[in-house]
């Protein structure tokens, strides 16, 4: 059976939670660029460059800069809206362009304005970064690193691995954390510098949210000029857990983007099959099925752009971005599972894209920020909240 391309079927369906005339020209890029080769980038596990560089051809992957340094100056509404229509489409772009979210966010917030004027112009221009946290013997665990970064006359050396990096295959700069003498630091590091190369290792492929293998990042006594040093020496970890919880609501879009795209399939697949001399959708059952996917969907869209508010007005971001991606990813795998349900045997098959969905949307609940790690986000913040009201009692 032949299920109808995103768009053509499901408007209206979906309140506009941001201005119409944007998410129309938004939406043509999408149908242009990224829906005709959505399936192949997953299939092929290929970072989509061509799909990135015509964005940014459009001034999309540079939204939130100021126009000074070739943005648009958007806020965090219309970017969360960029991640979740490229996402209905392919969610392998919309982890694509958040790796390039977080390098420009943690330029802009924290380097001196010489670095930014000349970095920040080259996003429009299509520049391709990745956030290179992660190393093998730590995880998310970012407070002491293996990776080291020591003064020259010239700048600054770098010797270590990081792993399994997001977008690296294709990266053309990146964001990496290294171990200084005061603490973890901050710096950008170009591709073709000396000493910097990758590798793919044995688990590089991902089920979801395939853009590209992992790789390693190695860095063989990369040779790295003073001012790529990214703000103050020591401050990495509050730079980095900063930028994240920016990128989370970000995550959050995705995961509404790959729900929403399960959601319509499955209503036009349940609309369009006959079964029993009637639709599958005439069904009471299936359509409790679609009633609940319907309200959670649009709960945690809610709660998405709630949280894009909280960024741009700098109010309890790291509260409501953990919520917003706790919820959403969770939202998104449940649909995909329901979906993949109420499509039966046509829900299972590689020509259907419910496969596709449901691995993006379980991958989600794990990548950018497990919901392990939002839940102690919350957590915390709880604590803090009952300490603060102790505290004032107690005066």
């Amino acid at each position: 059976m032949q299920i109808q391309q995103p768009y053509e079927w499901s408007r209206g369906l979906w309140r506009d939670t941001v201005d119409a005339s944007f998410l129309d020209r938004l939406r043509a890029a999408v149908a242009a660029e990224v829906l005709p080769r959505a399936d192949a980038i997953d299939h092929d596990d290929v970072y989509p460059v061509e799909v990135i560089k015509a964005l940014a051809a459009q001034g999309y992957t540079s939204m939130t800069l100021p126009t000074r340094w070739g943005g648009s100056g958007s806020g965090y509404g219309l970017c969360a809206a960029l991640f979740e229509e490229a996402s209905y489409a392919s969610a392998a772009v919309g982890i694509s362009l958040i790796t390039i979210l977080q390098a420009q966010n943690l330029i802009q917030a924290f380097a001196d304005e010489s670095f930014k004027a000349r970095v920040l112009p080259e996003f429009r221009q299509g520049l391709i970064t990745s956030y290179a946290l992660t190393e093998a013997n730590h995880g998310s665990d970012i407070r002491s690193l293996d990776t080291k970064a020591v003064r020259t006359a010239g700048g600054w050396r770098l010797t270590g691995r990081k792993s399994f990096i997001t977008s690296g295959s294709a990266a053309e700069a990146y964001i990496i954390l290294a171990q200084t003498d005061v603490g973890v630091s901050t710096f950008f590091v170009r591709r073709d510098m000396p000493g910097v190369s990758t590798e793919m290792g044995r688990n590089a492929s991902t089920f979801g949210l395939r853009n590209g293998p992992h790789v390693d990042l190695l860095l063989d006594g990369a040779e790295v000029p003073a001012d790529h040093l990214i703000g103050q020496e020591g401050k990495g970890v509050r730079q980095a857990v900063t930028v994240l919880d920016f990128s989370r609501t970000m995550a959050a879009a995705i995961s509404i983007g790959i729900a929403r795209a399960a959601f319509d399939r499955a209503l036009d697949f349940a609309a369009s099959r006959v079964a029993f001399d009637t639709t599958v959708l005439q069904f009471q059952g299936i359509q409790w099925y679609f009633a609940d996917m319907l309200a959670e969907i649009d709960a945690a869209r809610l709660l998405v752009y709630d949280a894009c508010h909280a960024l741009d007005e700098h109010r309890d971001i790291a509260r409501h971005a953990s919520e917003a991606k706790l919820l959403a990813s969770r939202v998104a795998t449940r649909t995909a599972e329901q979906a993949v349900q109420i499509c039966g045997a046509y829900g299972v098959t590689e020509n259907a894209p419910f496969g596709r969905y449901l691995r993006d949307a379980k991958a989600y609940e794990i990548a950018g920020g497990s919901s392990e790690i939002l839940k102690n986000t919350l957590g915390k913040h709880l604590l803090k909240f009952v300490a603060g009201r102790q505290g004032k009692e107690g005066a």
